[in-house]
């Protein structure tokens, strides 16, 4: 049954069915918001590319992500259903490896010392302030969970275990160099540019962990 899951799991619709949600609130929290939101860079990243090839309009990077993964299913003329305990059993999933992410954030500061608050809020913000921050962060890592995954997950990782294919690695060389590269550069790209982050040691290592 569990070999049945991770089949199931991996196919194109079933993650597209489970994303679907996401995508709509990052989006329309983006434009809810306005200038308040919480971008994600990685999305904007994708957005400045498809803006200099001429293709300016704002929805096209969801509807590409919609495309991609309807087309992948396509290509691959696999059944269009979707078990609704696999979307049970992702949720699940999705929810251990959170706890997991927050266990290792613990054991990284006990080890290193240190205590990083990642979504501090000002305790002298008003209310109203407070409320609006919040539901901005939370809009924001709709778009980490989608965004990010897709550039460095299912597009970088993919062609960078590809790379190394091609100059003679062995598959299980390669998917673990493809994991540590486009994990670096996951953690670093969280520096770059007008809303990156402040550079510290504990967050890039977390982010590559």
């Amino acid at each position: 049954m569990l070999r049945d899951y991770w089949r199931e799991s991996r196919r194109p619709l079933v993650s597209l069915v489970f994303i679907s949600p996401l995508l709509v609130v990052y989006e329309v929290g983006v434009l809810r918001l306005g200038p308040a939101a919480m971008r994600n860079g990685a999305a904007e990243w994708m957005k400045s590319i498809l803006q200099s090839l001429g293709f300016g309009q704002y929805f096209l990077l969801p509807l590409l992500t919609v495309g991609l993964l309807l087309g992948w299913h396509h290509v691959t003329r696999d059944r269009w259903y979707v078990p609704q305990h696999v979307l049970y059993g992702m949720a699940g999933e999705c929810t251990s490896l959170a706890l997991m992410l927050v266990a290792i954030a613990y054991i990284q500061a006990a080890i290193l010392g240190s205590i990083t608050q990642f979504a501090a809020i000002d305790a002298w913000s008003p209310l109203g302030n407070v409320i609006t921050r919040l539901f901005g962060k939370a809009i924001g890592f709709c778009g980490a969970g989608l965004y990010e995954e897709l550039l460095f997950r299912l597009i970088l990782l993919t062609g960078l275990i590809s790379a190394f294919h091609l100059i003679g690695a062995t598959p299980l060389r390669a998917a673990g160099a493809a994991v540590a590269v486009s994990s670096l550069l996951f953690s670093l790209a969280h520096y770059v540019g007008p809303q990156g982050d402040s550079f510290t040691f504990f967050s890039c290592l977390f982010r590559f962990v």
